[in-house]
């Protein structure tokens, strides 16, 4: 019970209405003291008035009269004159005086609490104003018990008073927060529970239906988390499978591609020139195709593999992906410059680094394509103390907003439509494991670069 969000809501309810209480309690005792101090002083001046109209009154007839007053003598001042009307010996020295003609509220609760906290019997004289203008002042004399025991009992009637509002008040609002926010945040975590146990399940999935905005508000957030929970979780299987697919196909078409590269082995032989002149480049790009069908089928397993750091000079390798882009762009296409320094050598894998070119380059190639225009693809590298920075550019239209957000997410980052969106996927792996970054640098109107940085480290990596 003291647990649950209600059984604590119902605590504190208690809890405050009392806090409530006391706050009133205090001003309404310090209320009741000074009517029944004014009582006292109405009563006494009536029985002054009954002696008043008789000087010859009995002694017992006096005594009578300050009896049901209650107070032990009655002082009125009329005229300027002070006079002794009622008297009776008093049992003890006056404690202290109560003047109630200007005392504030702050004093009535100050002599009040006072009053409660001194549980001795004690003499006090009070003085006030008498009712319908009989005289200037009135003071009587009185005890302390019988008002501090009027005081008491009129406090614990407000606290039982007090208890069972506040009682009353928090099982209403515990009743009204039950039906009104506990039920229904208990029915959204029982829509959590349910799709937890089968998040593949679209009937698991939350309709929002609550009428308090901050729960609908609630209900929204968690039907939108669900939904894209399960896309994600149906693409997570889709991309099982499609990689269960790839493995096969890589496994059986590195075999087929070992073979080419047997038969290629035997063209370098051949005496015809142009052969002779072409051999090389395709022996280099069969080696190529079989180890990517060899990476593939490690990273179906794992990873991609740890790259093998070499030194080697970067010219060469992005000269080789200038050479296989002109193929596939022919002699009118988009024009792809080698910028690269001859002399920069370069400490990593060289195969890795030809993917990651090759990506860059092709994706530019493609994207400049698709918007239809001929421009400029540029590979360019420096080097300083620190790192390595390789840059590919290119004149094309720039990257769509879409394609910024999923850049590097395989299958959601694709620049072109109906492109999967891996090569930048991949490429971003590969520089990883050298321990650098690959970024996108700037895109706009004028045309898009990605940056590439390799630590040089201590030549070691």
């Amino acid at each position: 019970m003291l647990n649950t969000l209600s059984g604590r809501f119902l605590i504190l309810t208690t809890v405050f209405v009392m806090l409530a209480e006391v706050l009133i309690f205090v001003p309404s005792v310090a209320r009741f003291r000074e009517d029944f101090l004014l009582n006292r002083l109405e009563r006494a001046q009536i029985a002054s008035l009954a002696l008043l109209a008789d000087d010859m009154l009995a002694t017992e007839l006096e005594a009578e009269l300050l009896e049901n007053a209650g107070v032990f003598n009655v002082v009125l001042r009329r005229d300027e004159v002070r006079q002794l009307v009622l008297s009776s010996p008093i049992p003890g020295e006056i404690a202290t005086t109560y003047d109630l003609r200007m005392a504030s509220g702050w004093t009535l609760i100050r002599d009040a609490l006072m009053q409660l906290w001194h549980a001795e019997n004690r003499i006090i004289r009070v003085i006030g104003e008498p009712v319908r203008d009989a005289g200037l002042l009135i003071e009587i004399t009185m005890e302390t018990d019988p008002l501090r025991a009027a005081m008491l009992d009129y406090g614990l009637r407000i606290l039982w008073l007090s208890l069972v509002i506040s009682v009353i008040t928090a099982s209403l609002l515990f009743l009204a927060v039950r039906v009104f926010l506990v039920r229904p945040i208990k029915g959204v975590v029982g829509h959590m529970q349910r799709y937890a146990r089968a998040p593949e399940d679209s009937r698991g999935v939350i309709r929002p239906s609550s009428s308090v905005r901050e729960l609908r508000e609630a209900e929204e957030a968690l039907l939108a988390l669900q939904t894209e929970l399960t896309h994600a979780l149906k693409q997570r299987e889709r991309l099982a499978q499609l990689g269960g697919a790839v493995a096969k196909v890589s496994h059986d078409l590195r075999n087929i591609l070992t073979s080419a590269q047997l038969f290629t082995d035997r063209i370098e032989t051949s005496e015809d020139p142009l052969v002779r002149r072409m051999a090389p480049k395709l022996v280099g790009s069969i080696t190529r195709a079989v180890s990517l069908c060899e990476g593939t089928l490690a990273f179906g397993r794992a990873e991609e593999p740890a790259p093998t750091l070499t030194w080697f000079r970067l010219h060469d390798v992005a000269r080789d992906v200038v050479a296989s882009e002109r193929l596939a762009t022919g002699e009118t296409g988009t024009d792809i410059e080698n910028a690269v320094p001859e002399d920069l050598m370069l400490r990593a894998d060289p195969e890795q680094m030809f993917r990651v070119l090759l990506n860059l380059v092709r994706n530019a190639r493609q994207a400049l394509e698709t918007a239809g225009i001929t421009g400029r693809i540029t590979l360019s590298a420096c080097e300083s103390e620190a790192d390595w920075q390789i840059e590919v550019a290119d004149t094309g239209p720039g990257l769509p907003p879409k394609a910024r957000e999923h850049l590097f997410t395989p299958f959601q980052g694709g620049i072109r439509k109906g492109g999967s969106g891996l090569g930048l996927a991949i490429s971003e792996e590969l520089v990883r494991g050298h321990g650098g970054t690959l970024t996108l640098a700037s895109t706009g109107e004028d045309g898009t670069v990605f940056a590439i940085r390799l630590p040089r480290g201590d030549g070691t990596f």
